[in-house]
């Protein structure tokens, strides 16, 4: 391979891999990675257990009382408007204004 121009090396020390999509993550711990170098393009090689992890946005206690204190919003629709703005007070806040 190395006559070809091929470099691989496996990488040490990894001690987890993500891969991010729109929805969730795919999680190696411990995963095996090998790069691999050719004509100048880098591509790495992932092996291992894998788990899937979901993504959402939780808001915190007090992001709610204050999305509450300031709207006068029900609970619930605080709630609601943290999760679809992803954490975003003060867009919340005008949501909940409109």
């Amino acid at each position: 391979m190395r006559q070809m121009g091929v470099r691989m090396e496996e990488l040490s020390g990894v001690e987890e891999v993500v891969i991010k999509l729109a929805d969730r993550e795919i999680v190696l711990p411990r995963a095996q990675v090998v790069r691999t170098e050719m004509s100048g393009q880098r591509s790495y090689q992932v092996s291992g257990e894998e788990f899937e992890r979901k993504l959402g946005f939780e808001p915190t206690e007090d992001d709610i009382k204050l999305v509450m204190e300031q709207t006068g919003a029900e609970r619930d629709k605080a709630v609601k408007a943290l999760v679809e703005t992803n954490g975003d007070i003060a867009e919340a806040i005008l949501k909940l204004k409109q």
